[in-house]
């Protein structure tokens, strides 16, 4: 082993370097340690494991079955093959984590993405828009009574007979 100080050589077991005197017990201690295998996840961060593979596996044959079952009767005779999509599907991504995990199980080197959640989520846009666009002014010039004609109850309201209190009563007679 070779100190990370000085760069010496010492001995694998020892406690400090022959020339600087630096502490090895952290590094031999890291050498002697065995690699961490890291948990095999799919392609959206959820963890693969012997039951999910096999459970996709059999799917993919269960739709296969049922989509031959349905080529032979009168009910599927024209829609039968769409059943192939998920099956093949299934049967697919089944037979590659079922791979996956046989490779880890051989200590294979095998293909794990790293999902940081802090990019994921900061690379997202907001839903909703800003409060208030830059482009249009909070004050504007025109009031939504000058853009708009009168409204058809101001218009009938005005020839309607008031009472001494100012309230209406009835159209006038003519």
């Amino acid at each position: 082993m070779f100190c990370p100080k000085c760069g010496g050589q010492n001995p694998e077991e020892g406690k400090f370097c022959r020339s600087c005197g630096t502490d090895l017990g952290n590094v031999s201690g890291s050498l002697a340690a065995k690699p961490q295998s890291r948990k095999l996840v799919n392609h959206k961060g959820k963890p693969i494991h012997w039951e999910g593979a096999i459970t996709k596996i059999f799917t993919g044959v269960a739709f296969l079955i049922i989509s031959i079952a349905l080529a032979f009767t009168a009910m599927g005779r024209t829609w039968w093959f769409w059943m192939l999509i998920p099956a093949f599907g299934s049967i697919g991504s089944g037979i590659a984590q079922y791979m996956q995990l046989r490779r880890a199980e051989r200590g294979e080197n095998v293909y794990v993405p790293e999902i940081n959640k802090s990019e994921i989520s900061s690379s997202k846009k907001p839903a909703l828009p800003p409060q208030q666009t830059e482009w249009a002014a909070p004050e504007s010039r025109y009031k939504t009574g000058d853009l708009a004609p009168g409204s058809v109850t101001d218009n009938t309201t005005r020839h309607l007979e008031l009472d001494k209190e100012g309230q209406t009563m009835t159209l006038p007679k003519k």
